[in-house]
């Protein structure tokens, strides 16, 4: 593929369970496997699956009404089964949005409903790649 196409972000350890990720653009993001704040591989999950859906319908929305209220909830269950492994199931993406009453936040109300299915549809890569269930080829380099 295209140089243009390629995405990457590395996961080094930071100590046992705790892990940062890192982007080519030098952000960070700390992850954890342990009971701590910082947000777990699955929550990552959730994360991106809802913040792309939210970038998509931000992005036009916002352009006819700045929005009084923007809030997209991601939830799931995790599953453990013995024969074809741990998932998520039952994934569940809501979007609370409110504009301001007049014109301009009616026209926002209306591409809303269309926006979020155009994201979730076509546009957002994450949510397409799992629905797509997408291969993932792992792969170890000793040290």
């Amino acid at each position: 593929m295209a140089d243009d196409t390629l995405r990457s972000v590395s996961i080094e350890r930071v100590s046992t369970g705790r892990y940062v990720a890192r982007n080519a653009r030098g952000g960070t993001l700390p992850l954890s496997s342990n009971d701590d704040a910082d947000f777990s591989p699955v929550e990552l999950l959730l994360a991106a699956i809802g913040g792309c859906t939210a970038v998509d319908t931000d992005v036009v929305t916002s352009r006819r009404a700045e929005p009084t209220e923007f809030t997209v909830t991601v939830s799931g269950d995790k599953v453990q089964d013995k024969e074809t492994g741990n998932r998520m199931e039952n994934l569940a993406v809501t979007f609370r949005v409110a504009f301001p009453e007049g014109d301009d936040g009616d026209r926002a109300r209306d591409v809303l409903p269309r926006t979020v299915r155009l994201s979730h549809d076509k546009l957002c890569t994450v949510s397409r790649t799992v629905e797509l269930g997408t291969p993932v080829d792992v792969s170890v380099e000793q040290g």
